[in-house]
């Protein structure tokens, strides 16, 4: 079966600076992945290079089955952990704004965008302007914005970093819900080793700079999760940056 997402042997740097090294991963459709690491270690460019916003040194990227490249029209949506809603657009006209780029009417893109509203908690909601929202729904329209984008994967960079600890309970549990309703493909960085095992079917743990896949973790619900272990090794890896 075709993987949603190949990436082999990435290599990138910045100047003299080896940031990534020899990264290979797949994923499934359907399936959410977790990366964790040490601050730094070259997780954000890791996105940016699955994104096309960056392009590797050396190493091959498909998408669908395609090489994907910074040319490539088509490419995994990708949101930051800032929301970067506009403003001065209401919500429905920030999340509408992929279809509308795309060629769509501005009527088109509410009539697709408005049945999807409730599925992501945001009906009654379309009409306010983002100063008006809480963090938790902010990030609620911006993954509907993103899933938009690219409906095939999503790539999330720590989306949930800057909430409180009750509102980022609440959005990984939102989140859980609603990725298994509408068969999401997931790539997330996060530094919340819990978040991980709750959220991920699988977790790659990045080594510090130069970034290597140091260990594949498949989660099995079934047994008591090695969340202390991870733990303890990312510690490890932060004080050896």
């Amino acid at each position: 079966m075709m993987k949603a997402f190949e990436g082999t042997s990435i290599t990138r740097t910045f100047g003299n600076l080896l940031v990534l090294e020899d990264v290979s991963l797949s994923m499934d459709t359907g399936e959410f992945l977790a990366l964790l690491g040490p601050s730094g270690c070259g997780k954000t460019t890791l996105l940016s290079i699955m994104a096309g916003l960056l392009s590797p040194d050396s190493g091959t990227i498909l998408f669908n089955g395609k090489s994907l490249s910074r040319e490539t029209a088509d490419h995994p949506s990708f949101m930051m952990q800032k929301d970067l809603l506009l403003p001065w657009k209401k919500v429905i006209d920030n999340i509408t704004l992929p279809l509308v780029l795309g060629g769509a009417g501005k009527k088109e893109a509410r009539g697709k965008v408005i049945p999807l509203l409730a599925g992501f908690g945001l009906s009654g909601f379309e009409n306010l302007y983002p100063r008006e929202l809480s963090g938790g729904m902010r990030q609620r329209a911006a993954l509907l914005r993103t899933w938009l984008a690219d409906r095939d994967m999503m790539l999330l960079d720590e989306p949930f970093g800057s909430l409180d600890a009750l509102t980022r309970r609440k959005m990984q549990l939102w989140l859980a819900d609603v990725r298994k309703r509408f068969g999401m493909t997931i790539l997330m960085v996060t530094h919340d080793v819990e978040e991980a095992v709750f959220l991920a079917d699988r977790i790659l743990i990045l080594s510090p700079r130069p970034a290597r896949i140091m260990e594949e973790i498949t989660v099995n619900r079934d047994k008591v999760p090695e969340i202390d272990r991870i733990r303890s090794l990312l510690l490890s890896l932060e004080e050896n940056t």
